[in-house]
């Protein structure tokens, strides 16, 4: 299960990012992920960091941050920033 909410919130703001965003959450929503290699079968260039995994979205313009629960099956959205946003680094403060 994955909160579509902050996907369509930034898609609304960003009308570019909704294909990749729609693909990534039906990719998403239809894997049997079990571990980070699982992960990068489907999105190679995921990425972690701690606890988060991080995913390229739109040609690398934007970035995914979700936990992934591989034990009961859940992907938790966390934020969906621009490039910019992601750079600065705040996230890893939240």
């Amino acid at each position: 299960m994955i909160s579509e909410k902050p996907l369509r919130e930034f898609w609304l703001k960003h009308a570019d990012a909704e294909t990749s965003l729609r693909f990534w959450l039906k990719a998403t929503k239809s894997a049997l992920w079990k571990s980070l290699s699982d992960v990068r079968k489907t999105f190679g260039s995921a990425d972690v960091y701690n606890a988060l995994t991080i995913f390229n979205i739109g040609g690398n313009k934007y970035r995914l941050i979700v936990e992934i629960n591989y034990g009961i099956k859940i992907v938790y959205v966390q934020e969906v920033l621009t490039h910019a946003e992601y750079s600065k680094g705040d996230w890893k403060d939240r």
